[in-house]
């Protein structure tokens, strides 16, 4: 009995993944990598930065999987007068009927299920850290009390790579609070006479409510109790020491090219990317194939590649690209 089960549990998980991927296309076009990777950050209760250029539908992603999921959406538009209050909420004075006066508080934007902070680093490092706070630590603190935030509770933060004039870089200890760091590339040219076709006709696709927050959570359990052989955590160690150029796992091309590694908090994701990949892809176990495809977007915010690099014009990913030849 609980073989069968356990089977049938795994096959409504496999029905409501392929039901969801199934919903994104109707209004995504192309972009399944993408897509992949937002949905792993989902499961894996993870935040996401996602950086493109305008125009490469990173708001119209965002929102999409969170209407398909049934999860509260809210965007805040980052911008530099943009306050903490602006985004937690803050108490307001209040006048009873019978003249009585009372603070009320009146809770931010902050208070949903999915934020999508759109060009995060537009606004100054004082609302950046009242958002990352509460990425962090899952509550927000306004007049000395604390509020604990509705669970799931995911932050897709959006920044544009061409523009620096008037922005607020985040700092590396703040980057190392996000998931997955997803860069997002221009469609083809195939996916882009689709775009236009789908968005300049008549009626444009929208997706359908499949799924709501306890789902989703039920979704994230199930994360849990895909098994992660040793090899498969061998290699996420072996893989996260490599970058760390005093490690003995270190080569010389590290050590010529990166000035500080990931820290233990990339192996804890990577274990928890490669079993959700595992979900997302049918798979009974994770492999070693989840640990290469979910190295990227987990290590790109993690190391800083050094003078030597930058002035070779060596990136961060041509050396993570390097590194998972190794694994």
């Amino acid at each position: 009995m609980p073989t069968d089960t356990a089977a049938s549990q795994w096959e409504s998980v496999q029905s409501s993944i392929e039901t969801i991927r199934t919903e994104t296309a109707r209004v995504i076009v192309g972009q399944e990598a993408v897509v992949e990777q937002m949905l792993v950050s989902v499961l894996c209760k993870g935040h996401c930065l996602i950086v493109g250029v305008p125009g490469l539908a990173k708001t119209l992603l965002a929102s999409t999987i969170g209407h398909i999921l049934g999860l509260k959406f809210q965007r805040i538009q980052f911008t530099p007068d943009l306050m903490p209050t602006d985004i937690v909420g803050s108490e307001i004075l209040q006048t009873s009927d019978n003249g009585g006066r009372s603070f009320e508080f009146r809770p931010g934007p902050i208070f949903a299920n999915l934020i999508l902070a759109d060009e995060i680093n537009r606004t100054p490092p004082k609302t950046q850290a009242a958002l990352l706070e509460a990425m962090q630590e899952k509550q927000v603190t306004v007049s000395g009390q604390t509020r604990k935030l509705e669970e799931p509770f995911i932050v897709f933060a959006t920044q544009n790579p061409i523009e620096h004039e008037g922005t607020y870089p985040l700092p590396e200890a703040q980057l190392d609070r996000f998931f997955y760091n997803i860069h997002i590339d221009y469609p083809t040219m195939d996916e882009e006479a689709e775009i236009v076709a789908r968005t300049t006709g008549r009626e444009t696709p929208e997706a359908r409510q499949l799924l709501n927050a306890d789902s989703v959570q039920k979704l994230q359990a199930a994360v849990l109790e895909v098994p992660l052989p040793d090899s498969v955590v061998q290699a996420i160690l072996k893989l996260v020491h490599s970058t760390r150029p005093t490690s003995e796992h270190a080569t010389k091309f590290v050590k010529n090219y990166i000035s500080y590694g990931a820290g233990p908090r990339a192996s804890q994701c990577l274990a928890k990317a490669v079993r959700a990949l595992a979900l997302l892809r049918g798979k009974p176990s994770a492999t070693i194939e989840e640990v290469r495809a979910a190295a990227l977007p987990i290590l790109r915010h993690r190391i800083t590649p050094n003078y030597n690099a930058t002035g070779e014009g060596i990136t961060e990913v041509q050396i993570i690209e390097e590194l998972i030849k190794a694994i």
